[in-house]
């Protein structure tokens, strides 16, 4: 059986353990005070220990994603604040989480998720004039970064087709030097069967005018010989 004085020590013990542990929100007001003096690795360390203790604190994920974007990692911030964006409930803090997201999606040139989340910063919270600015100047980002896109296009088909006229100006040439030279084939070979037949015609009439002397010798050595007999 436990002494009086015993137990007491047991309760006060408790009662130490209790208020030595830190809770979510104790790790968020270190975490905030190491983020206000730049020391943002630290701060980092702390928003996740406090969503440790509380894994829904829309909170701890806002300050983690901002502890992570100040130390140039723009996709960890962003799943962060998308994370938070799914569980905040106060208009106010949900303008502030996707004008932060808008910022990230700008500064990657995505513009039109960047507009996307300005609006939707803007519906939460619709004075907010450094949001609007920010909206504006994407749209003209965007209005450019088409018009660029366009030339780009409009250029890469200009070039396009003269490669185009190019290929089908060497395959004419190509066809039309092709059919020269069957062309001059076909004449070489015409004139060389013309030169041949007027060969074959050349050696029939000498061969027919041999044949007729032939004949004509014959005829007259045939008469020569009747003659001499009357003679």
């Amino acid at each position: 059986m436990l002494q009086k004085g015993a137990i007491l020590l047991l309760m006060l013990m408790g009662a130490m353990t209790a208020f030595g542990q830190k809770t979510a929100r104790d790790y968020l007001r270190s975490g905030n005070k190491l983020y206000q003096d730049s020391l943002f690795v630290k701060a980092e360390v702390d928003y996740r220990k406090a969503l440790d203790q509380d894994p829904k604190s829309a909170d701890a994920m806002y300050n983690l994603g901002n502890a992570l974007l100040m130390q140039q990692k723009a996709k960890e911030a962003m799943e962060q604040y998308e994370a938070a964006s799914r569980v905040e409930t106060d208009k106010a803090k949900l303008a502030q989480i996707y004008h932060n997201m808008g910022v990230i999606l700008q500064s990657s040139k995505q513009y039109p998720q960047c507009i996307e989340a300005y609006k939707q910063s803007l519906r939460r919270n619709p004075k907010d004039n450094e949001t609007r600015y920010n909206l504006a100047l994407a749209q003209k980002l965007l209005k450019d970064q088409q018009q660029q896109q366009q030339n780009q296009d409009q250029q890469q088909q200009k070039q396009d087709q003269q490669q185009d006229d190019k290929q089908q100006q060497q395959e004419k040439d190509r066809q039309d030097q092709q059919n020269k030279n069957q062309q001059q084939q076909q004449q070489q070979q015409q004139d060389q069967m013309s030169k041949q037949n007027a060969e074959q015609l050349l050696n029939a009439v000498m061969q027919d005018e041999k044949n007729v002397q032939d004949k004509v010798k014959k005829a007259i050595q045939m008469s020569g010989k009747k003659l001499e007999k009357d003679w």
